[in-house]
């Protein structure tokens, strides 16, 4: 292994606002003589006006220099999914649907000489049915790490309780980060769990500041005092913010050395975060 693995996590991307600032960012870090990140990993499943994925914006993002894609239960969204999961190398959806569900629900990437499984996985606690993503990790896990010497999760999940605990049942399993996503609010909890497991219960989100989590604060108003159907549209505005994680794992033991929150936040109209 090398010395040291430094994997940036980006939180869920919401909209134009959101992929714009993820496009500059990256192109800012890559562009930096301090640039140390050798591998970026996205959550995308609210790319594409607010809810899911297109495949012209998959690409774009592709392009922007987001190796891997996780998602999660919105990903389905966008009905031209079907037709291109099964061909992307870099996007995957939650391994907890069940069998026959199009996609895969983890991949493994070389990363300088070094494997690194990234899983996705849902959440059951105030979510939609689906599998046990806790007999996913009983079942799968040693498999996965014959494969790869790191292994991330993307926990896409509602309740912080149930995070919490799936990261430390994840870290009896010797996974190495279990990163929270669904909630888009960045929380202040980042730790590394008995020298094992790099955790966040929520990495936060990419989009605009002047949001309710992403989206315009008068339709998600009408929808909360009214308690009737409205529609979702994604906040517009100059400031936006991007919500990360950057995590350094040691190239000898393959476990994580520190987490280090990222909140950058920036004028479009002007030129640097």
């Amino acid at each position: 292994m090398s010395n040291k693995i430094k994997i940036l996590f980006i939180g869920d991307i919401v909209g134009r606002p959101g992929r714009e600032i993820v496009k500059k960012f990256l192109g800012e870090m890559k562009a930096s003589a301090e640039n140390d990140v050798d591998f970026v990993i996205a959550n995308v499943e609210n790319a594409s006006h607010g809810f899911g994925l297109t495949e012209k914006n998959h690409n774009e993002l592709a392009q922007a220099g987001i190796d891997c894609f996780t998602s999660g239960n919105h990903i389905w969204d966008k009905k031209e999914i079907f037709n291109y999961i099964e061909k992307s190398d870099r996007l995957i959806r939650p391994a907890n649907y069940p069998k026959g569900t199009p996609g895969v629900g983890y991949r493994i990437f070389d990363v300088n000489g070094v494997k690194v499984a990234v899983i996705n996985l849902l959440g059951r606690t105030f979510m939609s049915a689906v599998d046990s993503p806790w007999a996913f990790i009983e079942d799968e896990i040693e498999k996965i790490k014959t494969e790869a010497q790191i292994v991330i999760v993307d926990y896409h999940a509602e309740a912080t309780a149930e995070k919490i605990c799936f990261g430390r049942f994840c870290s009896e399993k010797g996974i190495g980060a279990v990163l929270g996503t669904h909630t888009h609010v960045q929380t202040a909890d980042e730790k590394i769990i008995d020298s094992r497991t790099a955790y966040i219960s929520d990495a936060g989100f990419c989009g605009t500041c002047d949001s309710v989590i992403g989206m315009a604060y008068e339709s998600s108003l009408k929808r909360l005092v009214t308690g009737l159907p409205e529609r979702f549209d994604v906040a517009e505005g100059d400031t936006v913010e991007l919500n990360a994680v950057k995590i350094t794992f040691d190239g000898e033991s393959a476990r994580p050395e520190s987490i280090e929150r990222i909140n950058a936040v920036k004028n479009m109209k002007e030129d640097k975060i």
